[in-house]
């Protein structure tokens, strides 16, 4: 139905074009001293239209031209956002799996590529929660690991990494139930209840 309203519309406009142009008997005449050039209305109106739509396309083609440094850098932050994002679901699946050293080295690749973000000034919006679920995984890891102090450090870094803002504060709550979480593992239920107050 779309493509016979535009054939329709397009016959009229060849025929509006038809009759105006056929009857147009009018002349345009373009002094420039010495010269005196004469042309139909026609013809002059043909070359006003061809002029305004080889400016436009000149202008647009300047502008995407003047673009091209922007959406390159818009698009190397997309694949360095998209490699961090990488990082971190391969921390999480190595985790998953039990490969703890993989997946803690995972999770702080992913953390130096944020860091390396932030410090570009190309810090994608959700860059807090990305820096919190990082310093999760590695404690995680390190848990496993019974690497406590590594486990510690992280943990204070994370909660660090949530109450900066930036990040959900659903975070901020799944971070301290699981210290509480590995201070019950490490017998210390003053810790554990310290975490959740």
């Amino acid at each position: 139905m779309r493509a016979a309203l535009w054939l329709v519309g397009l016959f009229a406009v060849a025929v509006a074009l038809a009759l105006f142009a056929g009857d147009n008997e009018g002349t345009v005449t373009v002094f420039w001293p010495p010269h005196r050039i004469d042309l139909s209305a026609n013809l002059a109106l043909l070359l006003l239209g061809l002029a305004f739509t080889l400016l436009y396309l000149a202008l647009r083609a300047f502008g995407a031209l003047l673009e091209l440094p922007r959406q390159a850098r818009r698009w190397r932050t997309q694949q360095r956002e998209r490699a961090t994002h990488a990082l971190l679901i391969d921390a999480t699946a190595q985790h998953t799996a039990g490969r703890y050293l993989r997946a803690r080295k995972a999770a702080e690749a992913a953390l130096a590529r944020e860091q390396a973000l932030a410090e570009s000034g190309e810090s994608p919006p959700h860059a807090g929660g990305l820096r919190v679920l990082s310093h999760l995984t590695v404690a995680e890891s390190a848990h496993a690991l019974q690497d406590q102090a590594t486990r510690d450090q992280h943990l204070d870094l994370a909660l660090a990494a949530a109450s900066a803002g930036g990040a959900a504060p659903e975070l901020r709550e799944g971070v301290l139930l699981r210290a509480a979480r590995w201070a019950l593992n490490d017998r210390d239920p003053a810790g554990a209840l310290a975490r959740l107050e």
